[in-house]
């Protein structure tokens, strides 16, 4: 499958194909209704409600205008408008057309859009109740996985299934296994039957092995999904009077070789696979109290910032696939990021201020991920402070200029008290304490710094920096680090990357995202799936696939 046309990820509810939303009060209905002509490529039909990229994108647009939009909404209820059917999963033709690449950042993004029902509902109060009212099986389980409980019909044929061992030769791209166990705790002998066998699990049997919450007769249904909506509102302390942001579209020129933001630009040198990333900080004064961020809606610079931060990775990451090292810039002035992270912490319990601070945990979260290159340029002019400085903490390496006879214009780093823990990686832990492996002096050492004004030899004292060239180094240094890293295999440095960036406490997200990611990484590529005779390519075909039994 090529990459052209481009896949872009803003849309609007006016656009989707595949979603209908609902709103009563405190309860928000996602209505799955896909189109089945309406796939993002060519080659596949969408039928029994089976996904691609493009339902994905509209399920995570509408699910950011819940956050935002509808502040009132507490529960969001999840279900199908298609009779019998709640969702069969990826589309498998779509898989079979796919190239690896594709394959990869399609779970990948759905990985991270279904991870985010979950990051809402521990942090933000927004609960998810999945309404299964059909045949439920693969990545449609696994949505229902994400949500916080799981309302199966019984009606004697609906079931839930993971069934792609015995039917694909691959695994749950989505964390299914994960999520079976980690969250649901299914005891790994029935877990074992359960993603061996292709027809699933129904009725009180699904329920009995914690497949599901609860089961309900077809006459009931409906009234059990809705009482437990509300159960769920009850808990949750989004406000019921506040008034909602409307997401506008987002400012953006694309060019050949770049993407353009107010906030956020991208320039990429195809000829040196390099994109140079540069992040602007606040340009004018920004509004201090919640009345002002409110009235200031989606122009509010941090909710800007995070949504064009937000649109930049996702295009790059699946539009530029030969673009593998990306060089991160940050130009303004220090003193307002800092100031606006004074706001952010003194209103994180109010809930706009709150969805942007999540919004831009999540965002951050992608770059973690994104098998990309990632090195911070710390130069005159930057504004790595605060929130900012976590860009350059996301990096592999971090490059700061000193400036030895000029300290007005040496570059300077700011620790701030956001950088403690308001921006938390998949594994829970802020990035300093990733950075530092959690150890207590190096990091009271840090916090001793906080507001400080840090230069490069003084930012290299507390490793905060991989290295501090000097004006006469610094040109051939930055060079010669970014030329040799581009000319490294992208395959072992994605896995290198993945290593290393991860090495706090291991969790059900950094599983799903390292041990799923990888499994199906390799198993994608293995001819039992994807040679002519696998399963994925004889899938509805009328052939059985030919599978080599060696065990490797």
């Amino acid at each position: 499958m090529t990459q052209n046309p481009r896949v872009d990820y803003q849309t609007h509810p006016d656009q989707y194909h595949h979603w209908k939303l609902k709103f009563e009060g405190p309860v928000a209905t996602l209505l799955a209704d896909f189109d089945e002509n309406a796939g993002l490529r060519p080659g596949y039909k969408l039928k029994l409600n089976s996904y691609d990229l493009g339902v994905d994108i509209e399920l995570h647009d509408a699910v950011q205008r819940i956050r935002f939009e509808h502040p009132e909404v507490r529960t969001v209820v999840v279900t199908s408008a298609k009779d019998k059917v709640f969702c069969s999963g990826a589309n498998i033709f779509m898989l079979g057309v796919s190239s690896h690449a594709w394959k990869v950042n399609f779970c990948k993004f759905t990985n991270e859009t279904r991870n985010g029902l979950e990051d809402s509902s521990a942090h933000s109060g927004l609960k998810f109740l999945a309404a299964v009212n059909g045949a439920c099986a693969g990545g449609g389980y696994e949505l229902a996985l994400a949500c916080d409980e799981i309302i199966l019909v019984d009606d004697r044929s609906s079931a839930v299934s993971l069934p792609e061992v015995p039917l694909l030769g691959v695994l749950p791209g989505t964390g299914g296994l994960t999520r079976v166990t980690d969250k649901r705790h299914v005891r790994h002998d029935l877990a074992d039957i359960f993603c061996t066998t292709t027809e699933g699990v129904r009725g009180q049997k699904a329920k009995d092995w914690r497949l599901v919450d609860a089961i309900a007769k077809p006459a009931v249904f409906a009234a059990k999904v809705q009482e437990r909506a509300l159960e769920l509102a009850a808990q949750s302390d989004r406000p019921s009077s506040a008034r909602g942001v409307a997401l506008t579209p987002i400012s953006r020129r694309i060019e050949a070789d770049g993407l353009h933001y107010p906030n956020v630009s991208v320039e990429i040198d195809r000829a040196r696979r390099t994109a140079t990333w540069t992040v602007r900080g606040p340009s004018a004064a920004l509004p201090t109290t919640v009345a002002d961020i409110e009235a200031a809606g989606a122009a509010w610079y941090p909710l800007a910032l995070a949504r064009e931060l937000d649109d930049a990775i996702l295009s790059m990451r699946t539009n530029e696939l030969e673009i593998g090292t990306w060089l991160i810039k940050t130009a303004g002035d220090a003193a307002a990021v800092l100031a606006m992270d004074a706001t952010l912490l003194a209103h994180k319990d109010h809930w706009l201020v709150r969805e942007t601070t999540g919004m831009l945990r999540r965002t951050l979260s992608r770059f973690d991920v994104s098998s990309r290159s990632l090195f911070a340029l710390i130069e005159p002019g930057s504004c790595f402070a605060g929130s900012f400085l976590e860009l350059a903490l996301v990096c592999d390496r971090s490059y700061q200029l000193m400036l030895p006879d000029d300290a007005a214009r040496s570059p300077k780093l700011t620790v701030g008290d956001v950088n403690f823990g308001l921006y938390p990686m998949a594994t829970g832990q802020s990035r300093l304490q990733r950075r530092y492996y959690d150890e207590a002096l190096p990091l009271a050492a840090l916090r001793a710094k906080i507001g400080e004004p840090l230069d490069a030899d003084a930012a290299l004292a507390l490793g905060l920096v991989t290295s501090n060239p000097d004006d006469i180094d610094w040109a051939d240094e930055v060079r010669i680090a970014v030329e040799e890293r581009v000319a490294m295999s992208p395959d072992a440095l994605t896995g290198m990357e993945a290593n290393l960036r991860f090495n706090g406490p291991e969790n059900m997200v950094t599983r799903v995202f390292g041990r799923l990611t990888a499994w199906q990484n390799w198993i994608f590529q293995r001819p039992n799936a994807v040679g002519e005779k696998g399963a994925l390519k004889v899938y509805g075909k009328g052939d059985k696939a030919a599978f080599d039994w060696h065990r490797v």
